[in-house]
């Protein structure tokens, strides 16, 4: 080494310090990279990405080659310090004990955690460009890197750990969830929020989207004919259950533009509207909306009739219900009260006491709770387990709610009071 010029060896020391710098920003670059961005880029043809993926594939290989190298240098820069050390200062214990102290701190500032720490902040590029020489690396000292690798495997035996885990970078639904929650500007609100909402559907069962029993628009087929041809002519719906008497005894569904078709050739009779019945569809109340979305299709069928474990009627649900808990209301909807929520200058609403809870919380912001009751009555009413009067208050969740009127042994319209804000 004395033959060797200072300046020449200071050369060897930078240029070891900045190897090691390299393999530790590799280091970090590859186990910090988004694997689904790196598997989009090369998707897109970028051959950084594809080499990034296939040495994160064998994770054990990727790091044997990065840490074998690495100490390799590490040794050799601290070696090179003591030896400079050395011919300027001498040999005693200090001396080397003063490089010691040096040679940590070199390696730990310009080695170690500046590499490291531009390593994670730009894991993705780095990643696509470090694959090439790791890659190259591997390939010259595979059977170094594979030597070494046997006593690790061993080891992990020992241990009884396994090498490779292929779920360790499985996402579940709730992660998944907030990957969609933080995609920021890279996908549109809207479209965050339908995300969102299908992450949902196996949680959500008919019940919370129907329409309920006490606001079903239906045909009494027992009415003179003169009602029932006034209610077809200005209903909402195409399709109407029919009933005789009793909203449990539904008959059949009628299509109501066949049967006005008929009412211009001749009068409405009652036996007319019994022979242009069809078959009413029947669906569990704890049927998950993603599965009954597969039986309309698979049945071909847009409404069916929801019904409890003893087979009362419950509510309606159609095609459309579903779609719209996806992507929101359509314009062609019936009037619904529940478009019409918002807040006033005192920052309360009058809401029906009918309100889905769901719908409550989308229109409002609010966090009521959804895994019981599916309506605001219901909720007041497990709450109070009573049927209050007007003017009793509540509060559930952190929402105020007051009865506003309440008849018929259930809630009619109740005042809700937006929460404080969170300090």
């Amino acid at each position: 080494m004395n033959s060797i010029p200072l300046s020449a060896q200071l050369a060897v020391l930078v240029t070891l310090l900045a190897l090691s710098g390299f393999f530790s920003m590799a280091e970090t670059s590859m186990m910090a990279a988004n694997r689904y961005r790196l598997r989009s880029a090369a998707n897109l043809g970028s051959r950084g990405a594809r080499l990034a993926l296939e040495l994160l594939g064998k994770t054990d290989k990727l790091l044997g080659i990065i840490l074998l190298c690495n100490n390799l240098v590490n040794a050799a820069a601290a070696t090179l310090v003591s030896v400079i050390t050395i011919q300027l200062f001498g040999s005693e214990e200090w001396v080397l004990g003063v490089s010691t102290l040096v040679v940590t701190f070199l390696i730990l500032v310009f080695s170690e955690i500046t590499p490291k720490v531009v390593g994670a902040n730009h894991a993705n590029r780095l990643a696509c460009i470090v694959s090439y020489p790791l890659s190259a690396l591997l390939k010259g000292l595979y059977f170094v890197v594979w030597f070494v690798n046997l006593f690790v495997a061993g080891l992990l035996r020992l241990l009884r750990l396994r090498s490779n885990n292929p779920d360790a970078h499985s996402l579940s639904t709730e992660e998944l969830r907030t990957m969609v929650l933080e995609s920021g500007a890279f996908i549109p609100p809207k479209h965050r929020s339908i995300l969102l909402n299908l992450f949902e559907l196996e949680d959500i069962t008919v019940e919370d989207v129907m329409t309920p029993r006490n606001q079903i628009e239906a045909v009494d087929i027992s009415d003179p004919i003169n009602v029932i041809q006034g209610h077809l002519a200005t209903c909402y719906h195409t399709r109407l259950p029919v009933f005789d008497g009793e909203m449990n005894a539904v008959i059949g569904l009628l299509h109501v533009r066949r049967i006005l078709a008929q009412t211009l050739d001749r009068s409405l009779e009652s036996a007319d509207i019994r022979d242009m019945l069809t078959k009413p569809y029947f669906i569990p109340a704890s049927t998950p909306i993603y599965s009954q979305l597969h039986f309309f299709q698979e049945n071909r069928e847009r409404l069916g009739l929801v019904v409890d474990e003893y087979g009362e009627l419950l509510g309606l649900v159609t095609l459309e219900d579903i779609i719209e808990e996806l992507i929101g209301k359509f314009t062609t909807s019936a009037p619904d009260s529940s478009e019409k929520l918002s807040w006033d200058k005192n920052n309360s609403v009058i809401a029906d006491g009918s309100q889905h809870l769901r719908a409550l919380n989308r229109k409002l912001g609010l966090d009521l709770p959804v895994d019981g009751p599916k309506t605001l009555n219901g909720l007041v009413l497990e709450h109070l387990q009573d049927i209050p009067e007007s003017g009793v208050s509540v509060k559930i969740a952190g929402v105020p709610i007051e009865v506003v009127q309440a008849e018929d042994r259930r809630i009619k319209t109740v005042r809700i009071f937006r929460p404080a804000a969170p300090r």
